[in-house]
């Protein structure tokens, strides 16, 4: 009897699968045997509804048609035509898109906290890496860093361990491997450690991340002062609060300076309507830079002498990120508590920014299509 689950206002059918004497079919998440077929592609299987489920939503409702091509066996009919190597290289081809897809998809639900439904993609982009470059090479290494993110997130630090494990052995292999693979490997291990309590291994890693990240995108990069937010946070759990102060208010204007750029372009491109519906980023961005800057604000205020010129700069990045992100509510509670801190202070050089923000904002409100007469 066929089953049918309604995902996201899409159908996604599975069916009993028949299996012929002396083959198997493998489940797509858990290589138990599988009793279930996708009806839409026939290529893939699953040991129970469950996994179906959490496949589909996690990653094969985006790849389900992309599949048919790659895991139809069409070896025979190539043979006959002479074509071996041209369609090869097209299968490689589509891999490598299946690739790219499995990693955004990954990446943009581990952003939003959705660990386990990151977990099917995450997967999938590591047995399409082995296919492609085989096993053990550093072209696995973002594939493994993803899927141990999403078990870093469900807790299951005993996988996390492996699967850094994996990663690192094959850095260590690769001499000439980037700046920015090191960086990224060295920050998830920073996080391990982290989570685990191992907070001087943590500290090593970080610094390590922070090096790479350097080398690979500048001293001043927002993906290099991310390395000192995850250290600051580190000296915060040893009770090593002005090293944390010093650190997060270092992030801090390194962002500033970062948002206020984006800030002065968008405003000049304000006359385009479109312009300004569309966020200025990623999602991704957006919800990792939104941590960090409650995180800090969040530290400020829990600290017995608050720094009111700390806690101006950090929400006034969030009110310049929620105002990118076309968020005007949040935008104006932000810069209404960054001017408030700010007011606290004669003469501070952030009041005017600020302000101006706030005045942008509402008028936006206003006329959120404002042009020329």
């Amino acid at each position: 009897m066929e089953a049918e689950r309604q995902v996201f206002g899409t159908t996604s059918k599975i069916i009993p699968l028949a299996i012929p004497k002396g083959t198997e079919k493998l489940c797509e998440l858990c290589q138990r045997r599988a009793h279930l077929q996708c009806d839409n592609c026939c290529v893939t299987f699953y040991c129970d509804a469950e996994h179906q489920q959490a496949d589909w939503v996690g990653i094969h409702e985006k790849i389900c048609q992309l599949l048919i091509p790659i895991r139809t066996p069409t070896l025979f009919s190539l043979q006959r035509t002479g074509r071996i190597e041209i369609q090869l290289k097209k299968s490689r081809d589509r891999q490598a898109e299946l690739i790219e897809i499995c990693r955004s998809v990954a990446q943009s639900k581990l952003s939003e906290g959705k660990h386990q439904e990151a977990l099917p993609a995450a997967q999938f982009c590591l047995c399409c890496s082995m296919d492609v470059h085989g096993p053990s090479t550093v072209e696995l290494v973002p594939a493994y860093l993803l899927l141990a993110e999403a078990n870093m997130g469900l807790g299951n630090i005993t996988l996390v361990t492996e699967l850094l494990s994996q990663a690192e052995w094959a850095v260590l292999k690769s001499p000439e491997c980037g700046h920015a693979v090191h960086h990224r490997l060295h920050r998830s291990l920073g996080r391990l450690h982290t989570m685990t309590g191992n907070l001087e291994a943590a500290l090593l890693n970080f610094a390590n991340d922070i090096h790479f990240a350097s080398e690979e995108y500048g001293l001043h990069s927002t993906v290099t002062c991310n390395g000192y937010f995850l250290m600051a946070n580190v000296f915060a759990k040893q009770g090593k609060m002005p090293i944390a102060r010093s650190l997060y208010s270092e992030v801090a204007n390194t962002w500033h300076c970062h948002l206020t750029k984006l800030l002065k372009t968008h405003v000049q491109n304000i006359q385009n309507p479109d312009m300004l519906l569309e966020p200025s980023y990623d999602k991704a961005w957006q919800v990792e830079a939104d941590k960090m800057f409650r995180t800090m604000v969040e530290f400020e205020q829990n600290n017995s002498r608050k720094d009111s010129a700390q806690i101006a700069l950090v929400t006034h990045c969030l009110a310049m990120l929620c105002f990118l992100g076309g968020d005007f509510l949040k935008a104006l509670g932000f810069g209404s508590t960054a001017l408030q801190a700010s007011q606290l202070i004669p003469n501070h050089d952030l009041t005017e920014p600020i302000q101006g923000l706030l005045q942008l904002v509402k008028s936006l409100q206003t006329d959120p299509h404002p042009g020329p007469d």
